[in-house]
């Protein structure tokens, strides 16, 4: 069974980006110690557009070979006129409105989100899935969150999008690692308890 990963930034706070979604406010954080970081172990959560930019094309996937993203952070591709932003994943948008996709590598899942991850967990693959975001996506898909990697940046919001757009639930996760980078980013992995 492939794993399903939450891989998302987040302020001190838990959010993940300000009450509108954007997160531009955590992208000063990406130094040069902490790309070099996700080159050697994620490359393939770089966007395609920008992994020639930063010296990560041609790198292979490493832990995903399929993404799943909300409409929201699928967006933010599209207002920069690129309708693929992971070509080199399986891409999946979940959206109830975007009802046909602008790109051939796309696929759009607008019903049975839930059915749709477990037919691609039980897949045979020893890559996993990434998820992408956003707050109502992670909300929706919890019970099927198996790992989750946090990336925690120095600041406090006050206020915003949180990590999971969900009601309560209490879920238990088991600490795995924790990864200091000197500009104050942690990045910690914690596993599902079952």
């Amino acid at each position: 069974m492939r794993k399903l990963t939450y891989f998302i930034a987040c302020s001190i706070d838990g959010f993940i980006g300000d009450p509108g979604g954007d997160a531009a406010s955590m992208y000063p954080f990406v130094d040069e110690e902490f790309l070099e970081f996700l080159k050697a172990e994620y490359p393939e959560t770089i966007w395609t557009h920008g992994r020639q930019a930063v010296g990560a094309d041609g790198l292979e996937n490493k832990r995903f070979d399929t993404i799943i993203q909300g409409r929201a952070s699928y967006d933010l591709a599209l207002k920069e006129g690129i309708t693929s932003p992971y070509a080199h994943l399986r891409e999946y948008v979940a959206s109830r409105t975007l009802t046909e996709s602008p790109d051939p590598n796309v696929e759009i899942i607008g019903e049975d989100l839930v059915a749709k991850v477990r037919e691609l967990k039980a897949e045979d693959s020893a890559l996993g899935i990434y998820l992408c975001g956003g707050s109502k996506l992670a909300g929706e898909l919890l019970d099927e969150i198996d790992e989750l990697v946090i990336k925690t940046y120095p600041i406090v919001l006050g206020a915003g999008m949180p990590m999971f757009g969900s009601g309560f639930a209490v879920t238990e996760f088991s600490l795995d690692s924790v990864r200091a980078f000197g500009n104050g980013v942690l990045v910690r992995t914690y596993s599902r308890k079952r």
